[in-house]
């Protein structure tokens, strides 16, 4: 490794200890370091960051970066992805958060990530994102998600219906609080909680899950990724919640949604002994017998 990106927003003092030993690492083994300017701020004051460099737009950082390095939840991962998205950088996520299904690496793991890094011991998966159109491009140049878009009601206790069409044919009217599609990735994530399935990543599909529908014979659908899907809206509101990961806006009853698939991937790293299948088991409790 040359060079190296660090994101993250805050810090809990029980990881600093842990950061201090990522940073001081690199350093060791001569990696230039540029931190994003929030997380800088959190962790300044803990201890020396002179040997380490600030960005606050990574398409701004002057060298070519070998590794994107997000320090954090899943939150933080996927404002971690939005940063690297449409490049060939590849990304990893070191847990300080809670749950971790994409921030995989716990701080126990973090020196023997490290040397993994060091040594180009790892591998590459590519993880699709959707992207979403509409009229006056309601995200700008931030139109793609890594897990999941979502419409959802705003402020009412009233349902909202949702006409959808894939490919141009009709595929259903749901009546519901909300709809979600999901990628591969964005199955262990909002959809799943909703009632979708878990897909592989790779598997080259995307989900569309009702959120509280009316109809309790609507259900979570899976289709190719390939699919255009076009969304119309109504209801007794004239606006909505439309959501890309974190990043909310809302529209009114008059726009038509447009969901693909976005045309690039992001690369996400893969160490020895972190795969996706021992993620699931452990953060899911696969294979424990939990009646005792």
């Amino acid at each position: 490794m040359k060079a190296v990106a660090l994101y993250g927003k805050t810090v809990n003092k029980e990881h600093i200890e842990q950061i201090e030993f990522l940073i001081d690492t690199l350093l060791e083994w001569n990696v230039n370091i540029f931190v994003c300017e929030p997380f800088h701020d959190a962790i300044k004051d803990h201890f020396s960051t002179s040997n380490i460099r600030v960005f606050t737009n990574f398409r701004n950082i002057p060298i070519e970066v070998d590794v994107f390095m997000s320090i954090g939840g899943d939150g933080t991962f996927l404002e971690s992805a939005r940063q690297v998205a449409g490049s060939s950088v590849p990304i990893i996520g070191f847990n300080t958060g809670r749950l971790g299904f994409l921030s995989r690496i716990s701080s126990s793991d973090l020196k023997e990530a490290l040397v993994q890094l060091k040594n180009h011991e790892y591998g590459i998966e590519q993880r699709a994102m959707l992207q979403l159109k509409t009229e006056g491009d309601l995200f700008g140049s931030d139109n793609f998600a890594l897990n999941e878009f979502t419409v959802h009601k705003n402020d009412t206790s009233s349902m909202i219906i949702v006409k959808t069409w894939l490919n141009d044919e009709y595929l259903n009217t749901y009546w519901a609080d909300g709809l979600i599609i999901a990628t591969p990735t964005g199955s262990t994530a909002y959809s799943m909680s909703c009632g979708g399935p878990i897909i592989m990543p790779g598997s080259e599909n995307f989900i569309i899950t009702p959120v509280a529908p009316h109809n309790l014979n609507v259900r979570p659908i899976v289709i190719p990724d390939n699919s255009q899907i076009r969304l119309s809206i109504e209801g007794r509101i004239n606006n909505y919640m439309v959501s890309l990961d974190s990043r909310i806006h809302k529209i009114d009853h008059n726009t038509d949604l447009y969901i693909s698939l976005f045309p690039k991937k992001l690369n996400l790293i893969t160490l020895k002994n972190h795969t996706y299948l021992t993620t699931l088991r452990n953060k899911l409790n696969w294979g424990l017998d939990k009646r005792n």
